[in-house]
């Protein structure tokens, strides 16, 4: 074991000051959460023209979900604010109901998540295979990517060379100096560049109006009536149900980049909270920002600090410096997400290498998720249909793993059939034409030593077997069977005759 490894263990099991208290901590979190900040501004501004909302609406969701997942959720360092998947759920109800019905959207979905967390809906992620993981992984960076395309087109000339010399600026100012973030220095400099030189190019403040007072709690103005539920539960539960999707494939991808765990439950329990508070302060609601995560775990922050640092400052930015982030040119934003959009991309899983070592189904399972993630734009929806795409080609694989052989004993007088594998409802299916029914002897005996029963398809399968054999005057003997096993022949035996 490495030397610094018991070290961490030590640091991890006794209690002591948080490590955000310690100054080069602290700095590291303070000026990661005000790169985070910076991005999240026309981000949230752009989720609230998708949701049809005024832009104080997203700013103020991205303000109160960072503070309060700061504290309340299970994964440190991630960044919890208003979402592109989130405006496309609320979108069609803002539309048609107004705010008032958007805003009781809100609190239901965060009361659904809540109620989900403690429920469990987090021990679910275990059946998200590795493949799917990675999909969404590499679809993430090219959603990132596609995302800052539009930033680039129709814009005047300069602003090309202006991303470029910010990313030449991120790429080698580290190799020189890690004091201060190199996305803060790209953002300084690019904005100092075109503020200077009076270059007219696209700033954030041509994004839209920000907000100059906080925001202040109030219940939404609606109707407390059946109807008024029965119209916002289904766009709640898709809310609740995106949200935490989201949230938890990106705080499973944290835990993978820091070598860390977090507490998936109390993220699903938290991001529910969450909502709830940014619903009593007027805003659209939200989840875990992927990219804006990759940001702060790219430049070093671990702890719940930076979330909290993003969230306030988010907010003095935009009151007490909203003149001048304004004039932040979008080209400074548009070239730190196309570099965390290319550190995000898993490159090994698409080397020659990798590919020729890889399963045909693992690499099916991962173009699918990607292929339905860019396609519908929507994260959530690729992990659901990679998932089943993994569960389709893993029941097809192991389907075949149960096998049957016959041992006719040499007087003839009986035979014994052993099946081994795992018999459930993809593998049992087979099972009933394994035997000779026509031809074997009047005693015969199933040994399923070496087999498990897993669910009533399998049992049924017994069943139509020993019917089978019944019908020409044979008997059948099942034996083998372990305690598990036993237990749900012993129960469903004779009683599924109307399934097969």
């Amino acid at each position: 074991m490495p030397a610094h490894r018991p070290q961490r263990l030590t640091a991890r099991l006794r209690p002591g000051r948080p490590a955000w208290l310690k100054p080069a901590v602290a700095r590291t979190e303070i000026l990661s959460g005000l790169v985070v900040a910076l991005a999240l501004i026309p981000e949230a501004i752009s989720f609230s023209i998708i949701a049809g909302v005024d832009p104080s609406v997203g700013l103020f969701a991205s303000f109160t979900m960072a503070v309060v997942i700061s504290i309340a959720g299970g994964r440190p360092a991630m960044i919890s604010a208003a979402t592109g998947a989130i405006a496309l759920v609320v979108a069609p109800l803002a539309r048609e109901h107004g705010m008032g019905y958007l805003i009781a959207t809100v609190i239901l979905g965060g009361l659904i998540q809540v109620a989900l967390g403690a429920l469990g809906v987090a021990k679910l992620m275990r059946f998200v295979p590795r493949s799917v993981m990675v999909g969404f992984v590499n679809a993430l960076a090219i959603l990132i990517f596609m995302a800052q395309v539009p930033e680039l087109i129709g814009v005047p000339w300069i602003v090309y060379p202006l991303v470029v010399g910010a990313l030449a600026l991120m790429v080698f100012l580290p190799r020189l100096t890690k004091v201060i973030p190199a996305p803060l220095i790209s953002i300084a400099a690019l904005t100092a560049l075109t503020v200077g030189a009076h270059l007219a190019v696209p700033t954030v403040g041509d994004r839209g109006t920000l907000p100059s007072s906080l925001p202040v709690p109030g219940l939404p103005d609606v109707p407390l009536t059946l109807d008024m539920l029965t119209l916002i539960a289904p766009y709640a539960l898709g809310f609740a149900l995106v949200g935490l999707m989201e949230s938890l494939m990106t705080a499973k991808l944290v835990d993978d980049l820091t070598d860390t765990r977090s507490s998936k439950t109390r993220e699903s329990i938290g991001q529910g909270i969450a909502n709830i508070v940014t619903g009593l302060f007027g805003g659209m609601g939200g989840c875990a920002m992927i990219g804006q995560t990759m940001i702060n775990v790219k430049n070093g922050a671990r702890t719940r600090l930076s979330t909290f640092t993003a969230g306030v400052l988010l907010m003095v930015l935009c009151i007490v410096f909203g003149p001048w982030v304004s004039q932040i040119p979008m080209a400074a934003l548009v070239a730190v997400m196309i570099l965390v959009s290319f550190g995000t991309f898993d490159w090994h899983s698409i080397a020659p290498a990798t590919l020729k070592r890889l399963p045909a189904g693992e690499i099916t399972v991962m173009v699918v998720t990607v292929a339905v993630v860019v396609a519908t734009h929507n994260l959530a929806i690729g992990v659901v249909v990679g998932s089943l795409t993994g569960l389709v080609i893993f029941a097809r694989r192991v389907a075949h793993l149960a096998n049957v052989t016959a041992c006719l004993d040499p007087d003839g007088r009986q035979v014994v059939y052993a099946v081994t594998g795992e018999l459930f409802f993809a593998s049992s299916n087979d099972l009933v034409t394994q035997f000779d029914y026509a031809t074997d002897p009047d005693d015969v005996v199933i040994d399923l030593t070496d087999a498990h029963i897993w669910d009533a398809s399998s049992v049924a399968a017994l069943d139509a077997v020993e019917a089978k054999y019944a019908a020409r005057g044979k008997t059948v003997q099942i034996t083998g069977l372990n305690q598990a096993s036993a237990r749900m022949h012993a129960t469903l035996s004779g009683e599924l005759s109307g399934s097969h």
